[in-house]
This record gives structure tokens, sequence and C-alpha cells, in this order.
């Protein structure tokens, strides 16, 4: 039977996650954790090699992911106004006004995938309703996010509790991205990134609980 090279490249991103929940958990090495920046880089990489059609529009739409997304992460930490009070640790690299470029690069990613699922189950749906469902989803998976970020030092809340402010600031911004998103790209498939967003929700349901 031969497998196509979409569910190769699912299988392939399903080893590397498998493989991180693993040399977390165990631990296999104390700092396993800073290959975090090259897992993103992965994911991200694998997951455009099976965008179906590039064009002008694909890159205003993932240029504006990674480049709004940074900047609100930087207005955010350095002044508290959008997201609260939190501060970057080291895990995610080299930092830019105290914000990791890696957090761009999370930006575009989760973005994309969000945008490409709600194209996929909610195809009939205009741009204007497809922007709120996926900035939705961005704060569902969040949810998740949080803890493992606290507990691995991703970044830090005071007091390890992360404010309702966190996650209006998350949907805030999201929605006029994956708007943008949904206007320019709300015809795209892409079922490697649908496997991705899966395989995040289970890395850090499984970190959370584990």
């Amino acid at each position: 039977m031969r497998i196509s090279k979409s569910n190769l490249g699912i299988i392939y991103l399903g080893i590397i996650y498998m493989v991180g929940i693993v040399g977390i958990l165990l631990p296999i090495h104390p700092e396993f954790i800073r290959l975090t920046p090259l897992n993103l880089l992965v994911s991200l990489g694998t997951v455009l090699l099976f965008h179906p059609h590039w064009s002008k529009n694909t890159g205003i739409a993932l240029g504006a992911l990674f480049v709004f997304g940074f900047l609100a992460e930087v207005f955010g930490v350095n002044t508290g106004l959008l997201f609260g009070t939190y501060a970057y640790e080291e895990v995610l690299g080299w930092k830019l006004w105290n914000t990791p470029l890696m957090i761009g690069v999370n930006w575009m990613l989760l973005g994309y995938c969000c945008g490409v699922i709600v194209n996929q189950f909610f195809p009939k749906l205009s741009w204007w309703q497809k922007g709120p469902l996926a900035s939705a989803m961005m704060v569902f998976l969040d949810l998740f996010i949080e803890p493992v970020a606290i507990q691995y030092n991703f970044w830090e809340w005071p007091g390890g509790v992360v404010p309702l402010q966190n996650y209006l600031g998350w949907y805030l911004v999201s929605l006029p991205l994956l708007s943008l998103f949904a206007y320019l790209q709300g015809q795209i498939r892409n079922k490697v990134a649908f496997a991705l967003l899966l395989m995040q929700l289970l890395f850090f349901a499984v970190l959370t609980f584990f």
C-alpha cells in the first residue's frame, strides 16, 4: 500500500511530537525543552510544505500573522496592557524587545492551522464569519498551552495565575488577523495542518495532566 506524501508528513510530525512528550516527561535530558524553537520551525516548515497553492495573498496572510502577532506580544510583555503582566523566560530562544522571535512563528503556525481547519469544516461561511470561529479556536488551544508554558518556564505570570485578560487579548489580536486570513485564503485546505493542531492539543493536554 502506497502512503501519500501528506500522510508521510503527518507520520513525521507524529513521531516528532511523540518524542517530545517522552523526552519532556522522562526527562531524557534537563535541557531537552530547549529544543522547542526547533520543533516550532520544523512544524511550520512541514505544514507549509503541503500548502496547496502559493500566491501573493499567502505571503500577506502569513506575514501578517508573524509580524502583528509578534508586535502584539512586544506591546503586551512591555506594558501589561494587552494580555496582562507576564515575562518570557529563556526556553523560546533569542529575544527582541523582551520577546522571543519564535513567538511570531508560533502565531503564524497556530493562526494558519486554525484558519485552515475552519475552511475545512465550514466552507460555506463568509470570511467575516470564519474569522471569529478561528479566533475562538486559538483561545481554546491557549487554555491547554498556558499550564504547560508556566510549568516548563516558557513564560511566567505573577503567582502562576493566568488572568482572563490574557484570553481576551488573544481573541482581540487574533480576530483581525484570522479574518484577514479567511478573506485572503478562505478556500485553502491542508490536512497536515489539521493533523498538527490535533497533535498540539494532545501534546499540551498530556503534559498538563501528567
